[in-house]
């Protein structure tokens, strides 16, 4: 789970091109929206797509993914409870 977790905030940095930001920089439960990591929507869609392509897990339900996309841990948990095998 850390190594994933690890991965998680490394491909956030890369594809949301965070150029200020550092792995270590972002806590296993900061929130990324608002006053933790300060993402926006359009941010949401690229954690979506990174989920999909680099994880190949879906989010279909818009409220569903406000909530896996609340954290590191809460993106973590939900890869793992829904990768396919």
């Amino acid at each position: 789970m850390d190594e994933l977790k690890q991965t998680l905030k490394e491909q956030i940095i890369q594809e949301l091109n965070l150029k200020e930001v550092k792995p270590e920089d972002i806590a296993d439960d900061t929130p990324l929206f608002g006053d933790g990591l300060g993402l926006d929507s359009i941010d949401a869609l690229e954690l979506i797509v990174i989920m999909e392509n680099f994880h190949g897990v879906k989010i279909t339900d818009a409220s569903v993914g406000k909530e896996v996309l609340y954290s590191i841990n809460t993106m973590a948990e939900y890869i793992t409870q829904n990768k396919p095998a």
